[in-house]
């Protein structure tokens, strides 16, 4: 974090809004604009929050982002006369690319999802309601793909996960693009055709080879 930047955070935190006006003002537009560009840089690439990540999957899909921590991560209106409003989850997943190739293990974007503390009672819930499903991947930030599918998609797989069930619920119910490739109603919302390319390493070989070819 830039020295600016770190005065301005610090400013917010501590200071009367009015005297973090003043400060602001007294800096140049060059400077804000790379005080705003370090700030989206350390979100959006935050290893321990997606929110930023979510917002941008669940926006651009064409859903209402729901930041409140209770409920779907967003909604959209039914155009069915009478019809519920279809809620969306969003599972974003973030490469940074710094230090790669020195990693034993390299995670690559492979369309994957899951569900943190999942029970038989949730899987239910879900299956009955106008759900959907938004993976995205992201590299260094920035914004490689959205795939979009109905929560149907991933029952089974999810059926299959929660047979292991021991205590109370499944710590986590996992899911990845092998799970949901072939389901007909599988859509992309978003491709960006030549940073995948130019990061083909980062992705597995079966998501890589449909986005490119779709």
């Amino acid at each position: 974090m830039n020295q600016d930047l770190s005065q301005i955070v610090t400013y917010y935190a501590t200071k009367p809004h009015k005297e973090l006006a003043e400060l602001l003002l007294n800096k140049s537009k060059d400077n804000l604009i790379a005080c705003l560009n370090d700030l989206l840089t350390a979100y959006i690439n935050d290893k321990n929050s997606s929110s930023l990540r979510e917002f941008v999957t669940v926006s651009i899909a064409g859903y209402e982002h729901n930041s409140n921590k209770l409920g779907y991560n967003g909604y959209k209106h039914n155009s069915a006369i009478g019809g519920k409003p279809i809620n969306c989850e969003a599972k974003p997943k973030n490469i940074q690319t710094e230090g790669y190739d020195n990693k034993k293990n390299k995670s690559k974007l492979n369309g994957e999802g899951g569900f943190n503390d999942y029970t038989h009672k949730r899987l239910e819930k879900d299956l009955n309601e106008n759900l959907n499903l938004l993976c995205s991947g992201f590299i260094d930030g920035e914004l490689q793909y959205i795939l979009e599918f109905p929560f149907s998609a991933i029952g089974n797989r999810l059926e299959i996960a929660l047979e292991k069930l021991v205590g109370p619920y499944l710590r986590s119910a996992t899911f990845n693009f092998s799970h949901y490739q072939d389901y007909v109603d599988l859509k992309i919302i978003y491709s960006n055709f030549e940073s995948i390319t130019k990061n083909k390493k980062y992705f597995t070989k079966n998501l890589y080879n449909f986005l490119i070819t779709k």
